[in-house]
């Protein structure tokens, strides 16, 4: 099967998606795009996709539709997924994910890899998060990654300023990515004036990506 050409609201600088893992997310997050569909598959991996030539020289996003270490995907599924990724070792990775325990525990971090965590807040919403599991384990894991790491604000909720910058600054990220919630779910979100705050505060000391979403916020 052909890569997907990343595209829409998804990161510029990532140039394919690969979904070789597809259907329905355990996380149940509040806002996930996916709930808009009539209809989700079950979860499962599409064999198919584990014969896609990753080419050479792409900076690639591993499943981008649906969380890759989900606690509801085999471990098996997994570790495919890792080996094919590994024939095509002139690439680069992007690992996004809310479990960063299975991602830090699965998959052996190399030059080409990069771990992305997403934290929309460093509060707790248990009506968003769902199952997902809360912020300050994410970090506390993602810890655990001796590789690149990056950080997805989106979509960014209202949060503590400074005791948010402090807990994604913590993980080191080469990169944040801040972005708002496109789907219009009602979410709790914050000020202009706390996102300003936030993105000046996180350019002292690393990059950040503004979303063209996060216009909304910032009106």
């Amino acid at each position: 099967m052909p890569l997907n050409k990343s595209s829409g609201n998804m990161y510029p600088f990532v140039d394919y998606t690969w979904n070789a893992i597809k259907g329905e997310c355990a996380h149940d997050c509040s806002y996930c795009y996916k709930k808009r569909w009539v209809k989700q598959s079950p979860l499962h991996l599409d064999e198919r996709e584990l014969k896609t030539d990753l080419g050479s020289g792409n900076f690639i996003f591993v499943c981008s539709g649906c969380d890759l270490f989900s606690p509801d995907v085999p471990k098996e599924w997994i570790e495919r997924v890792w080996e094919h990724a590994k024939k095509y070792p002139k690439n680069r990775y992007l690992w996004h994910t809310k479990n960063p325990r299975r991602l830090a525990s699965l998959i052996e971090p190399s030059g080409r890899d990069t771990a992305c965590v997403t934290l929309e807040s460093n509060r707790w919403y248990l009506e968003v998060y769902r199952r997902a599991p809360p912020p300050i384990e994410r970090v506390t894991w993602l810890n655990e990654w001796e590789g690149k790491r990056m950080i997805a604000v989106e979509p960014v909720l209202d949060f503590d300023p400074d005791l948010f910058c402090g807990m994604i600054l913590e993980t080191l990220p080469v990169q944040v990515n801040i972005g708002a919630d496109s789907g219009r779910n009602n979410l709790p979100e914050p000020s202009k004036e706390k996102v300003i705050k936030l993105i000046k505060e996180l350019e002292k000391f690393t990059r950040v990506y503004q979303k063209k979403n996060l216009g909304r916020l910032l009106k």
